[in-house]
């Protein structure tokens, strides 16, 4: 996970740079899901591909959202990093996450484990 942190601000640099270029963070962003998909396909064939088996449960329709937040996330840093700069930008990405993970896991909210958040050590 510390790899993928460190990777945030480097695609969210390299992508905002692309926005800039292309004078277009849109079609910076259809660029990077398009690089992004052939690589996870791939990866995606290279390690058996489908599983033989899949969950007999039925899956909460919200759960295939989360692509809609990677839009949200890599269309705004895309757009707002070469204006305020990728640290700011980040900066704030990161209190975003950081307000939105202790709600998760204080409530257990999204199919994750609850785990409260105490004062207590």
């Amino acid at each position: 996970m510390l790899v993928a942190g460190l990777g945030i601000p480097i695609m969210a640099a390299l992508n905002s740079g692309l926005g800039v270029k292309l004078h277009s963070p849109t079609l910076a962003t259809t660029i990077l899901f398009f690089v992004g998909g052939a690589i996870s396909l791939g990866l995606f064939f290279l390690t058996g591909g489908i599983p033989k088996s899949v969950s007999q449960e039925p899956i909460p329709l919200y759960f295939y959202f989360g692509g809609i937040f990677v839009i949200i996330y890599i269309l705004g840093i895309t757009w707002v990093a070469p204006k305020f700069g990728v640290g700011n930008a980040v900066s704030f990405v990161l209190l975003g996450q950081l307000i939105s993970m202790v709600i998760i896991d204080h409530y257990g909210l999204l199919g994750a484990q609850y785990n409260p958040i105490t004062n207590q050590l």
